[in-house]
């Protein structure tokens, strides 16, 4: 049987947590003077950056190793 392979594209953006996958938010990488301190603030991870469950299944085919 051969090797599952990683779907390289998702695991840039999601990663494995213990209560599921997180996504990355956008918008955090650069420029980020000229954003203002409330966009800044929503754009922190938090609970809403865990993928919905309906969801989970898919990502677990695409990153069979995490």
């Amino acid at each position: 049987m051969p090797k599952l392979k990683t779907n390289r594209a998702a695991a840039k953006r999601f990663r494995k947590t213990a209560k599921g996958f997180k996504a990355y938010s956008s918008g955090r990488r650069h420029n980020l003077g000229h954003k203002s301190r409330k966009t800044k603030r929503q754009l922190r991870s938090g609970g809403s950056s865990l993928v919905h469950e309906s969801d989970v299944g898919r990502l677990t085919q695409l990153l069979p190793n995490s």
